[in-house]
């Protein structure tokens, strides 16, 4: 088996290497942000991919979203972090549900329980902390893109999700019609909606904010 590390801690990055390598398990590199994780998955084709949450520069989700356009690309993901980032887990498992692991650091206690979780990810299972599982179905589904959002983007959705124009809203807040444009084109980056030929930016980011809006069932 062949992984490669994601972890900016070097303590902590030194130590699953060190860990692994002593399994019998080699460790393709070792990097401390999301850019060079992706350039050495493309590089090295390893059949795991370790990865922390939050990485270099923002730490906050840099991990997570690499480890979703990893696995998008067919390699197998175990995530390792103290953190629980609902929103992305939901997608990471609704979008690829076989081949991914989200473990906590703080509750891994026996580096069998490590190994196997990691052989189990490769072997294409999927893999969970108990309390990974517990805060997904707790609470409903959090989007952390509209949590990105500033007020001045949060108000400018809600519009669009009434079917104003930009023109509309424009109008209404008393704002140039470019600097609305410039609000919507940072709403779509914020909720990672890329353009694309078969889906409406429009639309899906209405969609998103009135499914984070709509009354618990």
């Amino acid at each position: 088996m062949r992984v490669v590390i994601a972890e900016d801690n070097p303590l902590l990055r030194d130590g699953i290497r060190l860990l692994l390598s002593d399994h019998d398990i080699a460790v393709a590199a070792a990097v401390d942000n999301a850019d060079d994780l992706l350039a050495a998955v493309a590089t090295h084709e390893p059949d795991a991919a370790v990865v922390d949450v939050r990485m270099p520069p923002t730490h906050t989700d840099e991990g997570i979203r690499a480890a979703l356009e990893i696995r998008a690309t067919g390699t197998p993901v175990l995530v390792f972090s103290q953190w629980v980032e609902t929103g992305y887990a939901r997608r990471l498992l609704a979008e690829h549900p076989t081949g991914v692991g989200y473990l906590l650091k703080d509750r891994i206690v026996r580096t069998r329980d490590f190994l196997d979780a990691l052989r189990r990810v490769t072997e294409g299972g999927t893999v969970l902390d108990p309390e990974v599982v517990r805060q997904l179905i707790a609470v409903h589904p959090k989007d952390e893109g509209l949590d990105r959002l500033s007020d001045r983007e949060q108000e400018i959705l809600g519009l669009l999700a009434e079917g104003r124009s930009n023109i509309a809203i424009a109008e209404q807040l008393h704002l140039a019609a470019r600097s609305v444009e410039k609000h919507v084109t940072a709403i779509f980056t914020k909720l990672d909606l890329p353009q694309a030929r078969t889906d409406h930016r429009r639309v899906l980011a209405v969609l998103r904010y009135l499914d984070a809006h709509r009354p618990p069932s």
